[in-house]
């Protein structure tokens, strides 16, 4: 059977691009769960005007990562945290720490958008990239400081 993929689907196709599939699995996978259409000429018609509303709703979405991006180019966070010896943290700085932290200096980012490997564990200045877009990667850099105690 060929279907028409709404939506991009790993090991099988892209959004918009017709695939010949098995019956079983367009009727009992895809169709169900609106992932695909069956490929009919009035299908294919509607599928690709929101084709192109998707294109340029992308291209909408990238320029303001590029933008966002340029802007945050140069931010260096400093995020204040309690440390014993050796450096050591007592907690750690995880990306929703981080995220804040960027909120604090105007820049509503998502959490899940701040890569960070592992969260981290010491004082110091590390670079973490923030995926703002598939195709937009910004680095920034955090300082971890001790707490002043008082």
């Amino acid at each position: 059977m060929e279907v028409i993929l709404r939506e991009d689907i790993e090991k099988l196709g892209s959004r918009g691009q017709i695939v010949k599939v098995a019956d079983g699995y367009a009727r009992n996978f895809l169709l169900p769960r609106r992932l695909a259409v069956v490929a009919t000429e009035a299908n294919k018609k509607i599928v690709e005007q929101e084709r192109q509303a998707h294109l340029r709703r992308e291209a909408k979405e990238k320029a303001a990562a590029e933008e966002l991006a340029k802007m945050m180019a140069g931010v260096v966070l400093t995020i204040a945290q309690k440390a014993g010896e050796q450096e050591q943290l007592f907690g750690s700085v995880t990306a929703k720490d981080i995220a804040e932290a960027l909120a604090q200096q105007g820049y509503q980012v998502d959490r899940r958008k701040v890569h960070l490997e592992d969260p981290i564990k010491q004082l110091g200045e590390y670079k973490v990239p923030i995926r703002l877009h598939r195709e937009v990667t910004v680095e920034i850099t955090v300082q971890v400081v001790p707490e002043a105690t008082e």
